[in-house]
């Protein structure tokens, strides 16, 4: 892929999929030689006749790619893919920052939740220890639990973690 003209890098940009297209289109993505990210997670499914361990995307429906902008068309020519995400009448496009972080929440062991509530915003924490130290975020209070909320505005959603507080500093 070619480099952006504006910033001399590649840019990271959600992309909206069909339902249950997440990973055909990601694999799809990368055999074209575009970088693509698909947060999964392992989630115990259960079924009338048996319960097995299943892959599920973590937001339903996104990928994420990191292009230039004037490779965009070739994405929207994948199968599966069905449109960039717009915010102000623009494609929107992520931080690296963003990408890293939920990089790093997805590698932790811990068991996640994404939400599209409309959660208040609480104080600014970072996380000073634990698989998750460096992080940033909100917190905000949650099913009586202290969380971190890590919230992708680009995407307009959520996802809260369990973090001990002593685990927390206020910034």
């Amino acid at each position: 892929m070619a480099l952006d003209k504006d910033t001399g890098k590649l840019r990271w940009y959600p992309v909206y999929t069909h339902p249950r297209a997440e990973k055909k289109a990601y694999d799809t993505l990368t055999n074209k030689g575009v970088e693509a990210y698909l947060p999964l997670q392992k989630r115990l499914k259960q079924w009338s006749d048996r319960k097995k361990w299943v892959e599920e995307p973590l937001i339903k429906s996104y990928l994420f790619v990191r292009i230039a902008e004037h490779d965009q068309a070739e994405v929207l020519m994948t199968k599966g893919i069905a449109r960039f995400i717009y915010f102000s009448g623009r494609i929107t496009s992520m931080p690296d920052k963003q990408i890293e972080d939920l990089q790093l929440l997805m590698a932790s062991s811990l068991e996640l939740e994404v939400t599209e509530e409309n959660l208040q915003p609480g104080e600014k924490i970072k996380i000073k220890a634990g698989p998750l130290k460096g992080l940033t975020g909100e917190m905000i209070a949650y099913r009586s639990q202290k969380q971190l909320l890590l919230r992708l505005d680009s995407l307009g959603c959520s996802i809260i973690v369990n973090v001990a507080a002593s685990f927390i500093n206020r910034f």
